[in-house]
């Protein structure tokens, strides 16, 4: 694997980048290193008090805007409202393991926020989009398959963690035939993965139930900050790299350790099932590829 030692931030200086879930965590970590390299920072969050304070940590252009993954009418709003050039968009809010609930628009909860929601997304701003699309994984996408007869758990007893890992191979299977659309239309823009091993964020501690608090013990030993979590999607958005790459930490089960470019199961790497989630977001959603693209040649 290629370990990678070095990274600069500074190329962005100036530039835009828009981090979804940036008041907290990981997308906080990265939301803060941006800044501070220069970038003029959009937090897309959805609740903007919480964006705020989390703004008020960082130096530089920093900018608060509402955006509801969970919600799609919200998901076209932040779509419309922000009409400006957009030169990295990082994927990165998500929800992990939460009880059987759903999106205001019905998909299950893990599904709809951590991929039909950047996926409706993404393909919105495209059009703006001159840089970068990373989309932040998980090691859990190993474990997960994509069940196209029941991809809401309206039949199967739900299995949180199942329901998780779905979502995340979700958001590779995305990334490679995003790249490979990408490619077919002439643009230069790259689509890169990342996940962040084990960091200490409060993804599972702020959920509610005993289960929940008690991953978080048996984890947070482990895990690394969320400022070395959020080294992995940085360098997904700034190294030279090719497009469709993921990377991740290079340590004992990808848990921790400086980010290097690491593999992903045979399910993500399957093209037909890439092709066929992306037509079924699309019918889901209600939003396709674009048909024209800024600086496609």
């Amino acid at each position: 694997m290629l370990l990678m030692t070095t990274f600069d931030l500074s190329a962005l200086s100036g530039r835009t980048v828009v981090v979804t879930g940036g008041n907290s965590g990981i997308g906080q970590s990265a939301g803060r290193a941006l800044a501070a390299a220069g970038a003029r920072v959009v937090l897309a969050v959805r609740t903007v008090e919480n964006g705020r304070e989390a703004a008020a940590t960082m130096p530089g252009r920093v900018e608060v805007h509402r955006l509801d993954l969970a919600d799609l009418a919200s998901v076209r709003e932040f779509a419309t409202a922000f009409t400006e050039p957009i030169d990295v968009l990082i994927n990165n809010a998500g929800v992990m393991i939460p009880p059987l609930s759903r999106t205001a628009d019905g998909f299950e909860l893990q599904f709809g926020t951590n991929h039909l929601g950047p996926f409706a997304l993404t393909n919105l701003l495209l059009p703006r989009i001159r840089g970068r699309v990373v989309t932040v994984s998980s090691v859990g996408h190993r474990a997960g398959t994509i069940e196209f007869d029941d991809l809401d758990w309206r039949r199967r007893r739900y299995r949180a963690m199942a329901a998780y890992g779905q979502s995340k191979l979700a958001n590779l299977l995305f990334t490679a035939e995003l790249q490979r659309r990408l490619t077919e239309s002439g643009s230069p823009v790259l689509a890169t993965a990342a996940h962040p091993g084990l960091a200490a964020t409060n993804l599972l501690s702020r959920q509610q139930t005993g289960l929940h608090r008690l991953a978080d013990l048996l984890v947070r030993p482990f895990a690394q900050s969320a400022a070395a979590g959020a080294l992995p999607m940085l360098y997904a958005a700034t190294a030279e790299l090719p497009g469709n790459s993921y990377v991740g930490p290079r340590g004992l089960l990808e848990w921790r350790g400086a980010p290097t470019l690491v593999g992903r199961s045979a399910r993500a790497r399957d093209t037909a099932t890439a092709g066929r989630l992306w037509q079924v977001s699309e019918q889901l959603t209600g939003v396709t590829f674009p048909q024209r693209l800024l600086h496609a040649a």
